[in-house]
């Protein structure tokens, strides 16, 4: 198996401008996977069960269509608020509403990252904790108008217009934009390590 490139099963440019970072070079997959939440599924649950998914997904879409083997790197992110998983917003009224329920509050946000390497499987949690500031009804809007939000999970980027509205950060930030580079760095550590299986 060969390690000096590696497939992303993800079409998110922020999780390829990540990889860019850490100098891993990569060639994306999308595999298409279930991202719907199980019943009384919890949050770390949930991300690592689809980061894992997306990451057998890949190495199977890889195979099917006769590309050499390589680790497949896969990750999943979402905002929880309380016990609420809040994932993509549907379009801008869900985006607004998700806006609002951040507004002057703490949530979580959670990326579980996996990593098929061969027959192994590895798999990382990273966990922040973000607060926002109190958004009038107006930023809300104008954030929402400009698109950002819409294909975020908890509606928006901290990378973008939204990090005016993070008040403090504890934790990751790669992590809260959907690969943080630490666990990241260390799976593809392990792989490396164990070599082929």
């Amino acid at each position: 198996m060969k390690a000096d490139l590696i497939y992303l099963a993800s079409q998110s440019p922020r999780r390829r401008e990540l990889l860019d970072q850490l100098g891993v070079a990569h060639e994306v997959l999308l595999p298409q996977v279930d991202e719907t939440p199980l019943p009384r599924e919890a949050a770390r649950a949930y991300v690592l069960r689809v980061a894992a998914a997306k990451a057998e997904a890949g190495g199977a879409l890889a195979a099917a269509r006769g590309l050499p083997p390589r680790p497949v790197l896969a990750a999943d992110t979402c905002v929880v608020l309380g016990r609420r998983l809040l994932g993509k917003p549907a379009d801008a009224a869900a985006a607004a509403r998700m806006l609002a329920l951040l507004s002057g509050r703490r949530h979580r946000v959670l990326t579980g990252v996996a990593l098929a390497c061969g027959a192994r499987l590895y798999t990382a949690l990273s966990e922040s904790s973000v607060a926002f500031a109190e958004l009038d009804p107006a930023a809300i809007a104008a954030y929402v108008a400009s698109g950002e939000p819409l294909d975020k999970a908890g509606a928006y980027a901290i990378q973008g217009r939204a990090a005016a509205f993070v008040s403090r950060l504890c934790g990751s930030h790669s992590g809260v934009m959907g690969l943080p580079l630490y666990e990241t760095a260390r799976l593809l550590e392990q792989c490396a390590k164990d070599g082929p299986s």
